[in-house]
This record gives structure tokens, C-alpha cells and sequence, in this order.
């Protein structure tokens, strides 16, 4: 079985040697809308794949850190990075450009790795991230799987070269919820009442 939960946030890039001149050459911004699929063969004791309420709490942060902020490539032009940081408290800082495709296996690895380093807590069985849907605007997007996030001909992309500014960071309910994913460190899901 699949589910599905639906994630928005705001924001603004240039998209470097795409064709349009619209896109490599201005800043620009979109209403994104991600949607994060799920699946299990399996349910939880709520009879469940995986309760959504779950997904609102450290997926949605991430997914957040997005929002109202500027995606920047970090091997564009050093004034124009320069430029970003100096003028906008929320910035993410990419190994590759903020394209919907790119924006598609950046959010599928962090979801990924963050799914794999949570313990359950209500007999949740065998979850795992089916794919990632990015909507850039009403009428285009980019779906990813597995194959695509960790894909090498596409360029393969190190979640340690992902840099969120201090803002993010402090906007978060765990300012090192980021060092702790890279880590490795365990996330617990809340316990049962």
C-alpha cells in the first residue's frame, strides 16, 4: 500500500544552463508543493501505514527549511552566493542546482536517511520512502524513486554538502537536528499515550 502527504513552502532560485533565459539569468520564485510517498505491505497497531500525524514533526521541518528561503547551487558565481548569504537570513546551500529534479533527490535522500535512523514505536513494519513528487507549478513536476535519488549518472549527491543557514537551523525544534542526521544518530518516534 502507498500513502501520501502533501508539503509546501515558498521559494526562490536561478536555475543555471537550463535553456530559458528567464531561469538562468533572474531569480525567481515558485509555489512548491512536494508530496512524500510512502509504502509498506505491512500496518501499525493504528492500522496504518504510517500515521501522518508522524510525518508533521522532523520530515516537515526539512521539508520546511525550503520555505521563504533561497536555494543557491554552491558552485555558482562566489559574488553572487556572497550577494545571497549577506541579504537573506534563510538560505539552503546545494551541491546541485535547484532544479524540480534536483529538488526531487535532495528531499528523497533526506526523507530516506531520516526514515532509516527512526525506531518505531507502533509495530510499524518494512516503511519505505516509494518516491518523492515535486510540483513547481501548477502544471509541471518531477516524480523521483530510489534509483534516481542515489543515481550516479545523474551526479551523485552527498547529503554533507547540503548547508542550511543559522536561521533555518534556529527555526527547528532541535537546532542540531541536521549534525544528528548526519551522524547517524537515532530519532525515536513519539511514544503512545
Amino acid at each position: 500500500m502507498i500513502i501520501r502527504k502533501l508539503f509546501k513552502f515558498e521559494n526562490a532560485h536561478v536555475v543555471r544552463g537550463c535553456s530559458s533565459q528567464r531561469c538562468k539569468y533572474s531569480i525567481h520564485g515558485h509555489s512548491y508543493k512536494v508530496e512524500v510517498l510512502f509504502e509498506s505491505n505491512y500496518l501499525d497497531n493504528g492500522q496504518m501505514v504510517y500515521d501522518f500525524g508522524l510525518m508533521k514533526l522532523t520530515i516537515k521541518e526539512l521539508i520546511d527549511s525550503f520555505d521563504h528561503s533561497t536555494a543557491i547551487w554552491d558552485k555558482d558565481d562566489r559574488d553572487y552566493i556572497g550577494s545571497i548569504k549577506k541579504h537573506s537570513l534563510r538560505w539552503v546551500s546545494l551541491p546541485v542546482s535547484p532544479s524540480a529534479e534536483q529538488f526531487v533527490r535532495v528531499i528523497f535522500l533526506m526523507v530516506d536517511k531520516l526514515l532509516l535512523q527512526t525506531k518505531m514505536v507502533n509495530g510499524e513494519k518494512n516503511v519505505s520512502l516509494h518516491s518523492v513528487i515535486v510540483h513547481e507549478t501548477d502544471t509541471g513536476y518531477a516524480q523521483g524513486f530510489r534509483e534516481d535519488a542515489y543515481s550516479k549518472l545523474m551526479g551523485k549527491i552527498d547529503l554533507k554538502d547540503i548547508v542550511f543557514s543559522k536561521q533555518v537551523k534556529e527555526e527547528w525544534s532541535d537546532f542540531h537536528m541536521w549534525d544528528k542526521l548526519l551522524e547517524d544518530k537515532i530519532f525515536v518516534n513519539p511514544p503512545l499515550n
